[in-house]
């Protein structure tokens, strides 16, 4: 694998811990700004509806420019609004930091083009599993990280020190990432055929309907896990860690079974998973154990999933994979928006020890669009050594 992709994962793990870093917080800085759990959740929604609004379009906008180029904007915009969150003063401040780091995250569909560029196309699984190997390893580290620190500290110390590693991966690119590096940019031309077949469109709305689906509850992961147990901050911090390890062993085995059995044969059974953990989730209440257990193999299917409906879309039409990869960003962040919306209006009239079920809605859906679908090419088959 090209050691590029290690300075890709550095960076989205430094873009996954400040998009993310607040969900185990978010009493701390409701409390802060003076409003409510639910108002300050959607600072979850205001980062996704961003990412999927202005990612493509920036996207484009950059299609001509180099590679670096583009990251180096990226990482720029985001390292902005990480410092503009932390010296919020009200939660409008917030969100326009939240709107600018949201911008930002355009750095994680470049770099997926680039990874599909350097890699012939048997290996397109390992090198985007290795791409967002960083956004797996910011639940593991990053997130229980930050929860540990926002509840000692003040929530404001998270986002500086994120800002602070933003600033670095900025410079690490614009040293490291040769200016000619050889992938395609991004452009609307062929869109509207790619967007007019069946399965491009399944397979977009398979990642809207997943997304939704984990957002539900992760938007609200702090509160989720002290109503399902009550946990003291190193114990909540504990925990988060254990979830983060979930994720980072999804997203490697979900690249190695994409490239052995094909994506949709691995995304059938993730989802599947996927949907029988949710509907557990309630009934593991005072059980610590069983919470973590069943948190756990939601990690591992729900992080795992990304790399398969990468690959797949991938595909579809080589030369637009950029383009695609970052719709898909899009629809991702849409889910996860539309999650952080539907978990804050059903969080207190359900509770958040049972929003799960509202989650679990959306995985059927999801499962259902996979099953109509046409199955993907067979999987790359290895001769034995």
């Amino acid at each position: 694998m090209p050691r590029l992709l290690l300075l890709f994962a550095l960076c989205n793990f430094v873009i996954g811990t400040g998009a993310f870093g607040l969900t185990g917080i978010l009493s701390e800085v409701a409390a802060a700004l003076n409003s409510s759990v639910g108002a300050v959740g959607q600072t979850m929604t205001a980062y996704a509806f961003a990412t999927a609004l202005l990612a493509p379009l920036l996207m484009v906008a950059t299609g001509r420019w180099s590679r670096r180029g583009a990251m180096l904007l990226a990482l720029g915009l985001f390292a902005t609004g990480t410092l503009v969150s932390a010296l919020a003063v009200n939660l409008g401040m917030l969100l326009v930091g939240r709107v600018l780091m949201g911008a930002g995250a355009l750095f994680t569909p470049v770099a997926a083009g680039v990874a599909v560029a350097l890699v012939v196309p048997e290996k397109r699984g390992k090198a985007l599993s290795l791409t967002f190997l960083g956004m797996s390893l910011s639940y593991v580290f990053g997130l229980p990280f930050g929860a540990w620190l926002g509840i000692g500290f003040g929530w404001r110390w998270p986002m500086l020190i994120v800002t602070v590693l933003a600033v670095g991966v900025f410079v690490l690119v614009a040293r490291l990432v040769p200016r000619n590096i050889q992938a395609p940019g991004a452009s609307f031309q062929g869109l509207g055929a790619l967007l007019r077949q069946r399965e491009v469109v399944l397979t977009l709305l398979l990642t809207l309907c997943y997304f939704t689906s984990i957002f539900v509850v992760f938007s609200y992961i702090g509160p989720v896990q002290l109503a399902l147990n009550p946990l003291s901050p190193n114990e909540l911090t504990f925990t988060l860690m254990l979830f983060g390890v979930a994720g980072v062993l999804g997203t490697i085995s979900g690249g190695w079974a994409s490239d052995r059995f094909g994506p949709q044969r691995t995304l059938v059974l993730q989802l599947s998973v996927l949907g029988t953990m949710m509907l557990l989730v309630p009934l593991t209440q005072g059980i610590y154990w069983f919470t973590v257990a069943v948190f756990m193999v939601w990690g591992v299917c729900g992080f795992g999933m990304m790399t398969p409906q990468q690959a797949r879309l991938a595909q579809f039409d080589p030369p637009r994979a950029p383009l695609l990869l970052s719709i898909n960003t899009s629809m991702l962040y849409f889910g996860t928006a539309l999650g952080a919306a539907i978990g804050g209006a059903g969080s207190p009239w359900l509770g958040f020890a049972k929003l799960s079920w509202l989650g679990m809605v959306f995985a059927a859906v999801g499962l259902l669009l996979l099953l109509v679908q046409r199955p993907s090419l067979p999987p790359v088959r290895r001769p034995m050594p």
